[in-house]
């Protein structure tokens, strides 16, 4: 039986991830170690809850004593998706950002390396890159974060590095794409634009609504992972892409369509400081490796559309509960900058 020990497996992605592991592989378990943050759900693990492969750990990756009590129990694999991650609250709270993201990720390896761990799987992002005017950048491209979110991962992404390179420590860093699916807080932007269109809300789009963004179903990026963890090699990076690159305004046109909504719901706000203008991977390298996304974008965003509009019990409680507070001050009361007639 392999053992995994999945941080952060209440959020969005480690849920999702949990979830298809439990389904793939009989002989696995899964622990879960989550701090239960506003962005961890249980609701996210219904169908898994009573799973005896199953079990859950309520504790914070920045507590050593909570984190080595766990390895203790046995752990063949680590999966590091315990990290704050969105940017709108890392502008204005980045000190949470840096002791989840950096301090948190430096606990996890400082005690994965005291026991005979397999495989540590460092969850980054293509944010650390920064904006990127033309082209994909690769896993040798510089590191440019702009902002508290990124930099924070970039750091995380770098220090498990180093445990390699100077521990040995088996670390495997993926650099992943934007991803939507089921389960996914309405914070980001298609479950909020998709569950503000099902109650004909406004839709708040950042600037122009042309930065560009490669998209990826969560599904997918479980995959990849997994995949990794098989046929990946210690010590390097690995890019992990959707190959689905879209406008803000072309999903946000996609999502509207769906649901047979008015453009007329779209609302121009204020750009947020250090909003990249595009991000782009190269994921080429895993693709050499035999992986590839599966499906069609299309059909994966119908998907989740629909996946929301059938779910209303998941999502209305969260946006009724304190995030319809921080929603209203991040948009609602946001000064839109004035838009050209279209």
């Amino acid at each position: 039986m392999s053992v995994y020990l999945v941080t952060g497996g209440a959020g969005f992605i480690g849920s999702n991830f949990i979830r298809y592991i439990l389904d793939k592989d009989q002989d696995a378990r899964v622990i879960n170690f989550d701090k239960l943050t506003y962005a961890g759900n249980l609701d996210n693990l219904k169908p898994i809850e009573n799973d005896p492969r199953y079990s859950l750990v309520h504790g914070d990756i920045a507590d050593e004593k909570a984190v080595l009590s766990v390895f203790e129990q046995r752990v063949d694999y680590v999966v590091n998706f315990a990290a704050e991650t969105h940017v709108d609250r890392a502008i204005g709270e980045p000190a949470v950002f840096i002791n989840t993201d950096i301090v948190g990720t430096y606990i996890l390896l400082e005690c994965a390396r005291k026991f005979e761990i397999k495989r540590f799987i460092q969850i980054s992002t293509d944010e650390v890159y920064g904006s990127i005017d033309h082209g994909a950048a690769d896993e040798n491209y510089p590191l440019m974060p702009r902002n508290p979110y990124a930099a924070g991962k970039a750091g995380a992404d770098r220090l498990a590095y180093s445990y390699y390179a100077t521990y040995d420590l088996p670390v495997i860093i993926t650099r992943c794409s934007n991803n939507f699916g089921p389960y996914q807080h309405p914070e980001k932007l298609v479950p909020l634009f998709v569950t503000n269109a099902l109650d004909d809300k406004e839709l708040p789009l950042y600037g122009d609504g042309k930065n560009i963004r490669d998209w990826i179903y969560v599904t997918d990026h479980c995959r990849a992972v997994d995949f990794l963890i098989g046929a990946g090699t210690a010590g390097e990076v690995y890019n992990i892409a959707g190959s689905n690159m879209r406008r803000n305004i072309e999903i946000t046109e996609a999502v509207l369509s769906s649901l047979e909504k008015p453009r007329a719901l779209i609302k121009y706000v204020k750009d947020r400081p250090g909003h990249d203008r595009r991000y782009s991977l190269s994921a080429e390298k895993l693709a050499r490796l035999g992986w590839r996304p599966q499906g069609d974008f299309e059909s994966k965003l119908a998907r989740t559309i629909e996946w929301y509009a059938q779910n209303r019990w998941w999502w209305e409680k969260i946006k009724k509960g304190k995030f319809e507070e921080y929603y209203n001050k991040q948009y609602v009361q946001r000064p839109a900058e004035k838009q050209p007639r279209r």
